[in-house]
């Protein structure tokens, strides 16, 4: 059975988050972290909330 989401501290750079995502989907995280910048200047900070969201909650 699979875990659900977990933080991966180990290849993250600040809290792991982006890191964690590109594990738990099976894709690379230069992708995930591309993604997730993108998506911070497109959606005007709405994507920086929920990781900073995803770092306090996540194991």
């Amino acid at each position: 059975m699979k875990q659900g989401f977990r933080k991966n501290r180990r290849d993250g750079m600040i809290f792991g988050v982006c890191a964690g995502i590109a594990d738990h989907f099976g894709i690379d995280v230069l992708w995930t972290r591309v993604g997730f910048v993108g998506l911070t200047l497109l959606g005007f900070g709405l994507p920086l909330l929920l990781y900073i969201t995803v770092a306090i909650l996540a194991p």
